[in-house]
């Protein structure tokens, strides 16, 4: 979690949904991913106007997140659709880029248009697989490694509740060895949505607005998907209406908005 002077300036970052289905099924998943969840699967035309209007309205960043990226078959059009007008991010927990239709959807991924953000929880097996599931660390870890070797770069973001909180400095042991820089790992806390069932608790009082988009509609942040109460429209487009609503909501001068700036970060 990182607490910040101001949260990033509204408009300017957008994150897409790409999907719902995972490969995981991750106990504090804020969206409720798993291989059993409908897959809720963003339209690439969809995709394609929001990000050339988020770009007209000056936006700088959009990211893809889920479920599991990779397993939409359309990220590679997803991805041209967003990196033709700002930097890339997708978020995945990389253990499905290896091989197979996957690995060929990795490589029409050009490294200098995306950065990858992968998932992992500890310095060691036990907590991330508690997590995520037997297996998983050494899956990410391998993952990690690939994208590297492609040229990408590789993001890492541990999720870590407080009662486990001294697994961070194994965290940050593990990636000065694996040669992740500073400037890419981030920590946050587990937040109280999706499957979690304790954690940070969330409302628009305390959470910095981060516009998200899914098929479905749109949200004020990605890790409050799964809230209906934090859902902002009932269409993701057009994304000028969306702002609109979050800045009324924000300038609504019954709120005291100073507590969202301590802000969940999800990059």
């Amino acid at each position: 979690m990182a607490v910040l002077e101001t949260g990033p300036a509204l408009g300017s970052r957008l994150w897409l949904y790409t999907n719902f289905d995972c490969n995981l099924a991750c106990d504090y998943c804020c969206a409720r991913s798993s291989p059993r969840a409908a897959a809720r699967r963003l339209p690439v035309d969809t995709a394609r106007r929001a990000c050339e209007e988020f770009a007209g309205l000056g936006g700088g960043q959009i990211l893809l997140t889920g479920g599991e990226p990779f397993l939409d078959p359309d990220l590679p059009r997803l991805v041209d659709a967003a990196a033709r007008w700002a930097p890339v991010t997708i978020l995945t927990n990389a253990m499905v880029i290896g091989r197979g239709s996957r690995r060929r959807m990795l490589d029409a991924l050009d490294p200098a248009r995306v950065t990858m953000q992968v998932s992992l929880d500890s310095g060691t097996p036990a907590l991330h697989d508690r997590h995520r599931g037997p297996g998983s660390f050494d899956r990410a870890r391998a993952g990690i490694a690939l994208l590297r070797e492609l040229g990408f770069r590789v993001r890492v973001a541990a999720t870590v509740d407080e009662a486990d909180a001294d697994e961070e400095s194994g965290f940050h042991a593990r990636l000065d060895a694996d040669g992740i820089p500073h400037e890419d790992r981030l920590i946050r806390r587990v937040a109280r949505t999706g499957f979690a069932d304790h954690g940070l608790e969330l409302s628009v009082e305390n959470l910095w607005p981060e516009p998200t988009l899914a098929a479905d509609g749109a949200w004020w942040h990605p890790v409050a998907i799964a809230e209906p109460a934090m859902q902002v429209a009932s269409t993701p487009l057009p994304v000028i209406t969306v702002l609109a609503v979050i800045r009324a909501t924000l300038d609504d001068p019954g709120r005291d908005r100073s507590s969202a700036l301590a802000a969940f970060r999800c990059t």
